[in-house]
């Protein structure tokens, strides 16, 4: 006498095959429908950052890289850009008042970090005390080409240990971001960044990531797009409170 093998529900069962015991099985909500293929969604994503960079590809250039592509461009889409540039440049002129590093003191500290990022952002660079830290001594190199560069944000430089009595050395460089007088942003060494690799193009990232420039500002340098769906983008911490450099 032949014996029937009953199905038991709990017994293990691959969900993401396909076969028509499983969609026999599906149907009747024994086992939970396969989960969609993640393909469809990534190459949607790499094809929207492809058409962007298209659309984009004059992002980034000035007024005479602008020129040269007079036989490559509709004169029209070209046009459009330069007017854009020239709005763009009148506005940075109009705010770039800045354009140095300014040394400060902590009696000052006040006046010239916290009062002055309600009218720009602010960004101080707490250097190390000692002269054989290379980051800090990197950073002070980037901060002078920074604030050439970015003349509408305030770019300041103090040693830690007088800002903060008993700062850690070990926390150093530090990079402190003011907007509105609060800090919105706090890089402690620069590890957050690429180490003694970091450049300018890592600085102008941390700029655009707390909102002090435009992606589309001329004056940051291009990242490829379809790179960056690829790679996927690291996020900015959540805000920290002062106390925590103390950590």
């Amino acid at each position: 006498m032949s014996t029937r093998r009953l199905f038991k529900p709990d017994a293990d069962v691959c969900i993401t095959f396909k076969s028509p015991m499983n969609d026999i099985l599906r149907k009747h909500g024994v086992i939970p429908e396969k989960p969609p293929s993640p393909t469809p969604i990534i190459e949607e994503a790499l094809q929207e950052a492809v058409k962007r960079a298209h659309e984009n590809r004059l992002d980034g250039k000035d007024l005479d890289e602008l020129d040269e592509l007079e036989d490559e461009e509709d004169e029209a889409f070209l046009e459009k850009y330069r007017s854009q540039r020239r709005a763009e440049l009148s506005t940075i002129l109009a705010a770039s008042v800045y354009n140095q590093v300014y040394p400060i003191q902590k009696p000052d500290y006040s006046r010239d970090v916290t009062e002055a990022s309600h009218k720009a952002f602010v960004l101080v660079h707490l250097t190390s005390s000692l002269g054989t830290n290379i980051e800090s001594q990197l950073l002070t190199e980037l901060w002078r080409e920074m604030a050439r560069k970015f003349g509408d944000i305030k770019f300041c430089e103090m040693r830690a240990d007088l800002c903060v009595e008993g700062y850690p050395e070990r926390n150093t460089p530090t990079i402190l971001v003011y907007r509105k007088g609060d800090i919105k942003r706090q890089v402690i060494t620069l590890r957050e960044l690429r180490g003694e690799a970091t450049s300018m193009q890592d600085l102008q990232g941390l700029l655009v990531s707390v909102g002090a420039v435009a992606e589309n500002d001329h004056r940051v340098l291009p990242t490829n797009s379809a790179d960056s769906v690829r790679q996927g983008i690291m996020e900015p911490s959540d805000d920290e409170s002062e106390g925590d450099m103390l950590d």
